[in-house]
């Protein structure tokens, strides 16, 4: 049953029931509805420990957990709090990470190479600076920009609990980065409004969530994209993601950005690899994310080969995108 309109911010169910027809409209408040009870999902981080060690140790404290078929290092925990799993000894010695699965996908996407200059432009808390440096098992050359001082060291913090090694973190603001910098894959996962993380009844969401923060997000992603893919090498693949389901944020942007960048272009995502495919039309493919167990929900969106995950109880809502840059 979809939640009602009243306990969600009007702006936003006003934005969002002009841009989806009525059924994805109830659809995504329906799941709005289902967050309220979402559950906590984690990541193990194989820096510091091994899935078996995590699974094992979930097992001894006797928390029951879901594997997740497109990610074999994450779990879902269904009967278990968050502070269930504090108190656990792999959870102290940093072989968790907790992380909505929502935002394992853009490192993912991105799939991060050895050897390969990596920017994380918007990188606090860490979850997916982390994760990165553990896909690549710490043998990326990875910078993680922060302008935040207090989150700046809340990122320093976990990728020290994590075992990142190999990070090169920067205080300052992504937007000013000197353009005499290039890096061969770049994550963006820009600062937005957050309509995709919304939980009914969420009284605190509805101050924050205004047509004025989504004036001045817009103004920061559009700056953002632009400098990333200005310092993108060319052949070098960037990730776009926001935890948004408006299209202001994101197909928009993503547009916008294209005009821009005339020797830019979209690497579509996808599920399946078609039949035919060359290498200049390849997908970035997302392996196993179709099986019945933990399916990727997704939004209709305005641009083919993107993704517009839909808000439920397992998943935030999200966009994701993949640029790259003519060789």
């Amino acid at each position: 049953m979809a939640a009602p309109s009243h306990s969600l911010p009007e702006f936003v169910t006003t934005a969002l029931a002009k841009q989806y027809e009525p059924h994805v409209y109830e659809q995504i408040l329906d799941g709005f509805e289902q967050a309220r009870t979402r559950p906590v999902t984690l990541r193990a981080n194989t820096l510091n420990a091994s899935d078996e060690t995590v699974r094992a140790a979930l097992d001894a404290a006797g928390i029951g957990y879901e594997e997740v078929p497109w990610f074999k290092h994450a779990l879902v925990v269904d009967a278990a709090a968050e502070r269930d799993l504090w108190s656990l000894d792999v959870y102290r010695a940093g072989g968790i990470y907790l992380q909505s699965l929502s935002s394992m996908l853009p490192p993912l996407v991105l799939d991060p190479r050895a050897g390969a200059d990596v920017l994380d432009m918007c990188a606090a808390p860490g979850g997916k600076t982390t994760q990165i440096a553990a896909l690549t098992n710490n043998m990326a050359h990875l910078t993680a920009c922060e302008l935040n001082a207090p989150r700046a060291e809340k990122l320093m913090h976990n990728l020290n609990k994590m075992g990142a090694a190999n990070v090169n973190v920067m205080k300052t603001d992504a937007r000013r980065l000197d353009d005499f910098f290039r890096f061969d894959q770049i994550l963006l996962d820009a600062p937005c409004t957050g309509t995709g993380t919304l939980r009914a009844g969420d009284e605190r969401a509805a101050s924050r969530m205004t047509p004025k923060l989504l004036a001045k997000v817009t103004a920061s992603q559009r700056a953002l994209l632009d400098k990333a893919l200005t310092i993108l090498k060319p052949g070098g693949t960037l990730v776009y993601s926001t935890c948004s389901i408006l299209a202001e944020e994101n197909e928009q942007q993503v547009l916008t950005a294209l005009k821009r960048h005339k020797d830019c272009k979209l690497v579509p995502i996808a599920f399946e690899a078609p039949e035919t495919a060359d290498d200049d039309t390849k997908p970035i493919l997302l392996e196993h994310a179709t099986d019945a167990a933990c399916t990727i929900p997704l939004l209709p969106c305005a641009i083919d080969g993107t993704l517009c995950v839909a808000p439920t109880r397992l998943f935030e809502g999200f966009y994701v995108a993949a640029f790259t840059k003519q060789a």
